[in-house]
């Protein structure tokens, strides 16, 4: 017999379990049907575990190559990675059992198993323990994700070519390694292996890593890593990678023609592909769109009165924050409460590499093609007091306005610890304020904050630090 509810949701990642909470918060009965774990890729294997591991990082990073900058010294220096690795599981499984707690507390039905549509009603879930459910609703949320791109030709494994997924759950670290993408995941755990003396070799297809962040962004980061030592290789396309009994052959082709590159582990780190397939969603009449993404409207109902998408199953914005933020409007939208509309352009995006990399909005060359008058306000942080006395001050931060009216049109930081510093930025552009407030607005010295006082002041043309 069918168990009936409100509201049911597949999967249970960041954009799942917020609408699912959402939903119970609203007075919906809401169950959550996940096929491996509460929290999803971001809280097990992604955005939470490798945090850990890029602080393990830093510090080894300071201790190998630093130390005598910052008065340390000591011999024989012993990293351990194993316990680096098992400090980022610590972490990843207390958020899980977190998000365990917030389902009990919201009274939300888990059900661990294989969920498919098989009516626009109905979700037939096979569980893990075995046997079946049958699970209605009158309202059906999808939020399965997405998966790395399968790149043809390439042959993944758990040990020599692997994914982000095999990478951030082996406890060794590899004896050399080629980064296949430069993008978010690329960058990141080439920092952190470059961090723990391991060789590493970026591949990038396009000509400049991180490809979707402003153009100065992206030099700046190359000549960051290139000083630390980074082997860089942009423009460059992986034709061939060969699995021998201790190595991996990777053969590249570029501007000076093709080259084999040689190591012991190679990190696939290409696109993602959305997890629409085998969901029952075309049989029930759910329109997609091209790489099968689930089409939806800004309330994120699809094609189909009573289902709904969220996260990178949409690739809208593949996120985390953006499905968080997406699961709230989705259970606001069935709730039939005030909600929002949600501009993807002006969301936050933050890559946690070294220097880091943060930005909203449109880049200059994007501002000018939309036919703004651009002005931009600009700070280094090798001016910034706070920067400085942590021994961290490659980068700067941009501030892209409308010189007309002042309209904040995007920002773009490379820095410490930028990520921290976009949600000032981002508020103000939504509370439609201009970069004179901001420069109104009172900073604590000294603090990194201050460099978003001296950008909106350099915008405004009366920069006192410059």
């Amino acid at each position: 017999m069918a168990q009936n509810f409100d509201v049911v949701v597949i999967g249970a990642g960041p954009g799942g379990y917020v609408a699912a909470i959402r939903a119970a918060q609203l007075g919906k009965k809401t169950a959550i049907v996940d096929k491996q774990f509460l929290g999803g890729v971001c809280l097990n294997v992604g955005c939470i575990p490798s945090k850990s591991l890029l602080k393990n990082a830093e510090v080894a990073h300071t201790l190998r190559e630093r130390a005598d900058e910052f008065g340390f010294s000591f011999d024989n220096l012993k990293l351990d990675y194993g316990k680096a690795h098992k400090r980022s599981r610590q972490v990843s499984d207390r958020l899980v059992k977190g998000v365990n707690f917030l389902m009990k507390k919201n009274k939300i039905e888990v059900f661990m198993g294989t969920g498919k549509l098989t009516a626009k009603d109905t979700v037939a879930v096979e569980l893990n323990e075995g046997g079946s459910e049958e699970l209605k609703a009158k309202d059906i949320i999808v939020a399965t994700g997405a998966r790395v791109t399968q790149i043809p030709g390439i042959e993944y494994d758990d040990s020599q070519v692997v994914t982000y997924w095999e990478a951030i759950l082996q406890d060794k670290l590899p004896k050399s390694a080629i980064v296949v993408g430069g993008g978010a995941i690329g960058v990141e755990f080439a920092t952190v292996w470059h961090s723990y003396g391991v060789p590493v070799t970026i591949v990038e297809m396009l000509d400049r890593l991180v490809p979707n962040e402003d153009e100065e962004v992206s030099k700046e980061l190359a000549k960051a890593f290139k000083k630390r030592g980074f082997d860089v290789r942009t423009g460059t396309r992986v034709e061939k990678v060969e699995k021998l009994k201790t190595k991996v052959k990777v053969t590249v082709s570029g501007k000076d023609g093709e080259e084999v590159l040689e190591a012991e582990q190679v990190l696939i780190a290409p696109g993602f592909t959305p997890n629409s397939s085998d969901l029952g969603l075309e049989e029930v009449g759910v329109k997609l769109g091209e790489r099968g993404v689930i089409e939806i409207d800004e309330r994120m109902a699809t094609s189909v009165p009573g289902i709904w998408a969220i996260g990178d199953v949409t690739g809208k914005l593949m996120l985390a924050h953006a499905g968080m933020a997406q699961g709230v409007v989705a259970a606001e939208s069935i709730g039939g409460v005030e909600t929002t509309t949600l501009n993807y352009q002006m969301m936050p995006k933050a890559t946690y590499c070294h220097p880091q990399v943060a930005s909203f909005g449109m880049t200059e060359k994007q501002a000018q093609e939309a036919g703004y008058e651009v002005k931009v306000g600009r700070f280094n942080f090798m001016a910034n007091g706070k920067a400085l006395g942590m021994g961290d001050y490659a980068g700067w931060a941009k501030l892209v306005t409308d010189a007309k009216y002042g309209e904040i049109l995007g920002a773009h930081l490379i820095g410490p610890e930028v990520t921290e510093l976009l949600a000032e930025l981002t508020l103000a552009q939504m509370m439609e304020m201009t970069p004179a407030e901001i420069a109104r607005n009172v900073h604590a010295h000294p603090t990194l904050t201050e460099i978003l006082n001296d950008i909106a002041e350099d915008a405004e043309g009366h920069l006192i630090h410059g």
